[in-house]
């Protein structure tokens, strides 16, 4: 398809044009976390939600965009999202919420998918998040400060490694 071709062409050139600073402070400084999810099934939405409530304990201010897929529901329609149908034929994502999303300089972004999503890597491209946290892998490392190798691929532990490892960070 054309469009995901230029889709990845534009991630590509933001990736390289990109000048945010990059840097990991220590998680008792952090204050604006973002989360970046693809919708996958209740469980998923579940452990989010959980994930939330830790860093909100934790004085956080939490912003939350899922990327909704075709044929998955948007549970309790909690969180601002986007679809395959906000992207252009171009590869240009045209959404309001997502654009919003990029534009904030979270101290730490946590992209909670266990698979990479090519619209998922376009936003962590743009974003102007100082520390991008996600799951590792080896073709994605360009867009990542940190990443987390789960051998169990369930998101509650990524998620947990993830609230894990960001902790210690100093």
């Amino acid at each position: 398809m054309f469009r995901n071709r230029f889709l990845h062409l534009r991630t590509n050139s933001a990736l390289k044009s990109n000048k945010s600073l990059r840097s990991s402070i220590p998680y008792q400084q952090a204050h604006s976390i973002g989360i970046l999810f693809s919708v996958e099934d209740k469980q998923k939405h579940e452990a989010i939600k959980e994930f939330i409530k830790l860093l909100q304990q934790d004085g956080k201010k939490v912003t939350v965009l899922e990327f909704l897929p075709k044929q998955k529901d948007n549970y309790d329609f909690m969180f601002d999202f986007f679809t395959i149908k906000d992207l252009s034929f171009w590869g240009k994502v045209n959404s309001q919420d997502a654009d919003k999303f990029m534009e904030m300089p979270f101290d730490y972004l946590y992209c909670v998918d266990n698979a990479s999503n090519p619209l998922i890597l376009h936003l962590l491209a743009k974003s102007k998040a100082k520390c991008r946290i996600g799951k590792f892998s080896k073709q994605d490392d360009a867009f990542f400060e940190l990443m987390i190798e789960q051998k169990n691929g369930s998101v509650k532990n990524l998620i947990d490694s993830m609230y894990k490892y960001s902790k210690q960070l100093k």
